[in-house]
């Protein structure tokens, strides 16, 4: 299960993403890893990771 920290930043992160219009292809939780792994954009350029304590980054 994710973490409140990881839900919190993953509905941010999201509508920050659907305010510039941007589809989401892909939202998934990693079990083990324990990250929230969100790829979107127009060509699926963007990639975010997020992790159990509510951090977050880009990853290519």
């Amino acid at each position: 299960m994710p973490t409140v920290q990881q839900a919190i930043k993953a509905v941010i992160l999201c509508q920050w993403l659907s305010n510039g219009y941007q589809p989401i292809s892909i939202f998934r939780y990693d079990v083990k890893l324990k990250t929230i792994y969100i790829q979107g954009g127009i060509s699926d350029d963007i990639a975010i990771v997020i992790f159990s304590d509510g951090n977050w980054r880009f990853i290519q």
